[in-house]
C-alpha cells in the first residue's frame, strides 16, 4: 500500500529504496516514541504538482523538533526542495507526504540526542476517513494535559493516545472518536480538528489542548473570507445536542462530515452545511481550481 519494490524514500541525505531503509532495534525513537513528523499533501494542479503549504508544514516540523529537543539541520527551503525531488523520482502527483525526524542511534537513555535522522516518504493515499459522513463517539480517553507534554508539537508518541481512542471507538461500532481535554471540554479527533455549526456560525476549540492543524487554520481563513463567523472557544459535548451540523478537518482527512455524536444525529444534512461548502472551497484551493460558491 505504502511502497513497492521501486519506491524511493529520502533517508539522511540519500534517496534509497524503501525496502532497504532500516533502523536499529535499539533506536531511542523506537523505544520511546521520541520523534516528530508532519503530514503533508501534494496535488496535481493546472501548474503542475504543488505541495500545499509546504512552508507552513516544515516550519511546524522545526517547531516540533525544538519543542522536544531534536536537532534538525535542514532548512525549510531544503526540505521543500528534496520533497519535490522525491515526488518526481516516484512519479507522484497527488500524494501524501510523511517527513519523520527521529533518533536512530542506539540509546536507551531518556535524554535528548546530539543528532537526529530524517526520513521523507510519499505515497498515493485517498482521504484518510473516506467521503461518507461519520458516526463519532465521545471518547473516555482525554487529550494529554498540555502541562505534561508540548501538545502543539506533532510528536509521534502523542499518537499512542490517538490510536487507543480511535481503536476503542471502532470496537464500539463507531467510525471515529472525539476526545475531550482534562477540563471536560471538546478538544479534537484522534488525528483531526473538530468544528460544529449553529445558526450559520462555526465553533471550534481554541489553542490549548489541541494541535492547531494547518487544514484547520485554512478552513477558518476560507470561512472568514466567505463572511462566516468562526468562534474559537471552549465548549462541552452537551452543547452539540443543539448543533446543526459538524465536521472534521486534517491534512490526511481533508474535510469530512460528521453524521452523529453518540446517539445524537445532526438535523442538517451535511451536503447542505457550512462544512460541505468549505470542503468544496478547500478542494478548489488545493487543486488550483476555481473556488465554488
Amino acid at each position: 500500500m505504502y511502497f513497492n519494490s521501486n519506491t524511493l524514500v529520502y533517508l539522511d541525505g540519500e534517496f534509497v529504496k524503501a525496502a532497504d531503509a532500516s533502523c536499529s532495534v535499539y533506536a531511542q525513537s523506537l523505544h520511546y516514541g521520541y520523534s516528530v513528523f508532519e503530514g503533508i499533501r501534494a496535488y496535481k494542479t493546472p501548474d503542475g504538482t504543488r505541495i500545499f503549504k509546504a512552508e507552513e508544514h516544515y516550519e511546524r516540523l522545526h517547531f516540533s523538533c525544538r519543542a522536544v529537543g531534536l536537532p534538525l539541520k535542514y532548512s525549510v527551503a531544503e526540505l521543500t526542495q528534496l520533497t519535490y525531488q522525491l515526488l518526481e523520482m516516484n512519479n507522484l502527483q497527488d500524494a501524501y507526504i510523511r517527513p519523520l525526524v527521529y533518533a536512530a542511534t542506539p540509546n536507551m537513555s531518556l535524554t535528548a540526542p546530539q543528532e537526529s535522522n530524517l526520513m521523507v516518504a510519499a505515497w498515493e493515499w485517498g482521504k484518510y476517513l473516506g467521503d461518507r459522513t461519520l458516526r463519532v463517539m465521545v471518547s473516555p480517553y482525554e487529550r494529554p494535559n498540555p502541562k505534561s507534554v508540548p501538545v502543539e508539537a506533532k510528536v509521534s508518541g502523542h499518537y499512542v493516545n490517538s490510536t487507543i481512542a480511535c481503536s476503542d471507538a471502532k470496537a464500539k461500532g463507531y467510525d471515529e472518536a472525539l476526545l475531550l481535554d482534562m477540563n471536560g471540554f471538546v478538544a479534537e479527533g484522534p488525528g483531526s480538528n473538530f468544528f460544529y455549526e449553529k445558526d450559520g456560525e462555526l465553533y471550534t476549540a481554541p489553542p490549548g489542548s489541541i494541535l492547531r492543524g494547518i487544514t484547520r487554520n485554512t478552513v477558518i481563513e476560507l470561512a472568514r473570507e466567505a463572511g462566516i463567523t468562526v468562534h474559537e472557544k471552549f465548549f462541552t459535548p452537551e452543547v452539540l445536542q443543539e448543533a446543526d451540523a459538524a465536521f472534521l478537518t486534517g491534512t490526511a482527512a481533508e474535510v469530512v462530515g460528521v453524521q452523529s455524536i453518540n446517539a445524537h444525529v445532526f438535523k442538517k444534512p451535511f451536503e447542505e452545511s457550512i462544512g460541505a461548502l468549505l470542503g468544496r472551497r478547500y478542494s478548489a484551493l488545493v487543486t488550483g481550481g476555481l473556488v465554488p460558491c
